[in-house]
C-alpha cells in the first residue's frame, strides 16, 4: 500500500510539474508567457483590427525525453512545438484566444537529417501568414513549401489561401499552385530556373465549400 500511495503521489507531481511549464494564459510579451528554457519564434500585428499589436507565437517544449543528442554533441528538439495566439487588451496585456497543441508537426526522433522549418509573418490588413517547409541536409533533389492564409472573421480564424511550391533541384523544375477561397480560383504556375524554358500559367475554377477553420488540421501533412 506504500508502495502504491508513493508512486501515485509521483505521478501527480510530475503531472503537475508538466501542466506548470505551460504557456501563460496573459502577459506582456512573449517572454513572459513562454516558459523559461522553450525555445520560441514570435510576430507581431493588428489580427482583430483594433489598433493594438497582437502577438502570434510558436514555443517548443524542452522536455528531455523528446531531445536526442548524436554522438557528436548536436542536440534535436523534437518536443511538439505549440502555436499560440494572444490578443492585445487596453492595458497593455496579451490574453490567450487559442492555443492549438498539434498544428505544427514535430521533428522525427528517428529521422536525423530531416527537420521541419516554420515562419509566420502579420500583414498590414491582418492577415496571418504561416509557412512549412520539410528541410533534409542530406539524399534530396526535391523541395516542398506549403504557405496558408488565414483571416479572423465570425469569431475564428478561417484559411482564405494556400500555396505549395515544388522545386526539383535535379531538373530544375518549379511548380507552384495557388488557391484562392474569396475568389474560389486556382492559379498553376510551371517554370524551371535551370534553362531558358518559358513560364505557363494556368488558371481554373474551385468548387466553393465552407471555409476551413485554423486548427482543423495538422499544416505540412497534405
Amino acid at each position: 500500500m506504500k508502495r502504491i500511495t508513493t508512486t501515485l503521489l509521483l505521478s501527480a507531481c510530475i503531472a503537475i510539474g508538466l501542466q506548470a511549464q505551460s504557456l501563460k494564459q496573459q502577459g506582456t510579451s512573449a517572454d513572459d508567457i513562454v516558459p523559461q528554457g522553450w525555445s520560441h519564434y514570435e510576430t507581431t500585428g493588428d489580427l482583430n483590427k483594433d489598433g493594438l499589436a497582437d502577438l502570434v507565437l510558436m514555443a517548443t517544449p524542452n522536455f528531455k525525453e523528446h531531445i536526442v543528442k548524436r554522438d557528436d554533441g548536436y542536440e534535436r528538439n523534437c518536443n511538439q512545438p505549440v502555436f499560440a495566439i494572444y490578443l492585445a487588451t487596453a492595458d497593455g496585456h496579451l490574453k490567450l484566444w487559442q492555443q492549438y497543441g498539434e498544428l505544427l508537426p514535430a521533428d522525427d526522433i528517428d529521422n536525423e537529417f530531416c527537420s521541419w522549418n516554420f515562419t509566420f509573418d502579420i500583414t498590414e490588413r491582418g492577415a496571418l501568414n504561416i509557412t512549412v517547409q520539410p528541410e533534409c541536409s542530406a539524399g534530396s533533389y526535391f523541395t516542398h513549401i506549403d504557405r496558408y492564409t488565414y483571416r479572423l472573421q465570425n469569431g475564428d480564424f478561417y484559411l482564405i489561401g494556400q500555396e505549395s511550391e515544388d522545386i526539383q533541384r535535379n531538373t530544375g523544375d518549379v511548380e507552384v499552385v495557388s488557391e484562392n477561397y474569396l475568389t474560389w480560383k486556382r492559379q498553376v504556375k510551371k517554370s524551371n530556373f535551370s534553362d531558358d524554358t518559358p513560364p505557363t500559367e494556368k488558371w481554373t475554377r474551385l468548387s466553393k465549400k465552407p471555409l476551413e477553420r485554423l486548427g482543423s488540421r495538422q499544416l505540412g501533412s497534405e
